[in-house]
């Protein structure tokens, strides 16, 4: 049996491993060259530097356990610090636990533990992508970059894709690891109306900023892994992290990395973050450098009866050739739910899909 994975980030990529340790014949594509999807580490003279996620809840046991099955478990680290803070307008102050998710829209699971804290990579949240890239086999058949999917279509053992370029390829079974857009898109072209409401979807834009520091650039006295602004306070930085304290290893010693979160801005988006957090935090002199990170379509909000429209559009595909959603669109938008969301729709094709 042959099953093409729509999407190289972490969802798709997990959904890979999942069917290939099953000894299925296995293809990823992906409209992009490089893989990971959100998940991007830049390593810069001794920083590690993230343009996506930094890490990932503690509790959340499925990411952590597919890093030890692919042996970069040792490779896991425990924040640093804890403790946020409130930027008022005029000060800091401590803002109480859970509270920072909650200001800046994310949806945490109901029943996430925020007080065992985050966790990440020694050298970034790349690490597990490149791990499972390389136990795919990059460059082999399994992996094909800047191979998108156009079109999708039944065919007579399964389906049939249409590729960026003018190919096509039949494969048994699908799982679709994109985001809800697209998803929606390729399963109205066969039928399933009902997927249409997968595209209410809203992906709302970010742009996350790197600036580096020396130390002795950045008060002392700073408490905590970061702070968050209060809508009142009318600042372009919606949050920053103390990169440097949040995780071991994040820069060199005697410098500082912050990382600012902010919405859609005029001008250098640098600029404007070493401006307000020059004025918030007494930051003394210039950064070293900045690095900006710009996401058009970032974390997915779901409307209310999400949960219930996703369980429609999956009973309805299960008169069709195996064919799996997943992905951030769907089953939540960290990192670990997104792990878990593109296992569970592997192990979905495997209980369903015939032996051929």
């Amino acid at each position: 049996m042959t099953v093409a994975v729509v999407g190289a980030g972490i969802t798709g990529l997990s959904a890979a491993w999942e069917l290939a340790r099953s000894a299925v014949d296995v293809i990823v594509l992906d409209a992009e060259r490089r893989p990971g999807g959100v998940i991007v580490t830049e390593r810069r003279d001794g920083f590690v530097i993230e343009g996506g996620p930094d890490g990932f809840l503690a509790a959340e046991p499925d990411i952590q356990e597919l890093a030890r099955e692919i042996g970069v478990g040792d490779r896991l680290v425990d924040q640093s610090v804890q403790g946020t803070s409130l930027w008022t307008g005029k000060r800091l102050k401590p803002l109480a636990e859970g509270r920072a998710a909650e200001l800046l829209g994310i949806q945490a699971p109901a029943e996430a533990d925020l007080s065992r804290g985050f966790r990440s990579f020694a050298s970034g949240m790349a690490e597990i992508v490149e791990a499972l890239v390389a136990k795919l086999g990059d460059g082999g058949p399994r992996m094909r970059r800047t191979q998108g999917v156009t079109g999708l279509a039944t065919a007579t053992r399964g389906w049939r894709l249409s590729i960026t370029g003018g190919s096509s390829l039949d494969v048994e079974a699908v799982v679709l690891a994109v985001p809800a857009w697209v998803t929606s898109r390729l399963l109205a072209s066969v039928g399933v109306e009902t997927a249409r409401s997968l595209g209410e979807v809203v992906y709302h834009p970010s742009i996350t900023v790197s600036l580096a520091y020396r130390a002795d650039q950045v008060p002392a006295g700073l408490e905590g892994a970061g702070f968050v602004s209060a809508v009142e306070a009318g600042e372009a930085v919606r949050a920053c992290t103390y990169a440097w304290r949040k995780y071991p290893g994040r820069a060199p010693n005697r410098f500082a990395l912050l990382r600012a979160f902010l919405g859609p801005v005029d001008g250098d988006p640098g600029a404007v973050a070493h401006a307000e957090l020059g004025r918030i935090l007494g930051l003394r002199g210039e950064p070293l450098w900045t690095r900006a990170f710009e996401w058009p379509r970032g974390l997915p909000r779901y409307h209310r009866g999400h949960a219930e429209r996703v369980a429609d559009v999956r009973n309805r595909l299960a008169r069709f050739a195996p064919l799996a959603i997943a992905g951030a669109g769907f089953d939540g938008a960290g990192v670990s739910a997104c792990v878990k969301s593109g296992r569970a729709a592997a192990r979905g094709i495997l209980h369903t899909a015939p032996r051929l």
